[in-house]
């Protein structure tokens, strides 16, 4: 059976002419044209939606006048009317119908759709839309569904419980959205068929174990056989899949990650 995104809450079907524009994708090729990204490729056309992620209109209260599906993500949209006649899309967080209010302050209450900075965030306040960095623009939990926990405050840092499971240190100036982004029915979606794939620009992906050795280090072998390996490999033989940390040892933001996210099935 294909399940597919609750789109109840969707009051319109055609976007807010001034904030779209066309745009060229990039169908996993760089600029001579090679693929640099594979099983991209094709896709219905899309229409460019201009989302406004740094929220730099402060103190001005807003109020929901549309909920709307953008192709260029999982999470619904909303367009926003502001006091002073200016309007903005924004991804619009659970449960918010139309005609709701929210506003951007860092006296803001602690209320859905309302956006302040993270210090002022009680200890388990759901949030989304989060700045890595103050003033950079949300960045984190900005999928259909997902959001992060406040769990603790601590000299100047708030530290994050993120839809991975990592826990991680923001500053507390950063600014983040209360709640938690729409849309949460997205994962139970089934595409049902491979022609569904294709219409996201989404092409096939060709098991390693297929290919020959030249192509793959899981290619090769008489008739069907395994890897070969103890651990999956990509075609470039870096590890991949199955749980193996792939984070370089000495990222520069290794010393804001509290504990590392759990992987498998037991993550939680």
């Amino acid at each position: 059976m294909t399940r597919v995104s609750d789109k109840k809450t969707l009051t319109t079907s055609s976007p807010h002419k001034p904030l779209t524009a066309g745009q060229k994708r990039s169908y996993g090729r760089n600029n001579a044209g090679r693929i640099t990204t594979r099983h991209k490729g094709g896709g219905h056309k899309r229409l460019f939606r201009d989302v406004d992620f740094r929220y730099l209109k402060r103190n001005v209260s807003a109020t929901i006048e549309t909920i709307e599906y953008d192709p260029n993500r999982s999470a619904f949209i909303a367009l926003a009317l502001y006091a002073d006649g200016d309007r903005r899309y924004i991804v619009v967080p659970k449960e918010t119908k139309e005609g709701d209010a929210f506003i951007v302050s860092e006296k803001a209450p602690v209320k859905r759709g309302n956006r302040l900075h993270l210090q002022n965030m009680p200890i388990g306040t759901f949030v989304y839309n989060i700045e890595m960095k103050p003033e950079g623009g949300a960045r984190i939990a900005r999928s259909a569904g997902v959001y992060a926990e406040v769990i603790a405050h601590d000299a100047g840092y708030t530290h994050l419980k993120m839809p991975s499971s990592e826990v991680r240190k923001v500053l507390g100036s950063a600014w983040a959205s209360v709640g938690q982004a729409s849309n949460e029915e997205h994962r139970l979606t089934n595409l049902g068929k491979a022609g569904r794939s294709r219409w996201l620009g989404i092409r096939p992906t060709v098991r390693g174990s297929a290919m020959n050795p030249v192509d793959h280090p899981h290619g090769g072998g008489e008739g069907r056989s395994g890897r070969g390996h103890r651990r999956a490999r990509s075609k470039w033989g870096k590890p991949t899949g199955k749980g193996q940390k792939t984070r370089p040892k000495k990222k520069y933001s290794n010393i804001l990650i509290v504990s590392r996210r759990k992987v498998g099935k037991k993550r939680k």
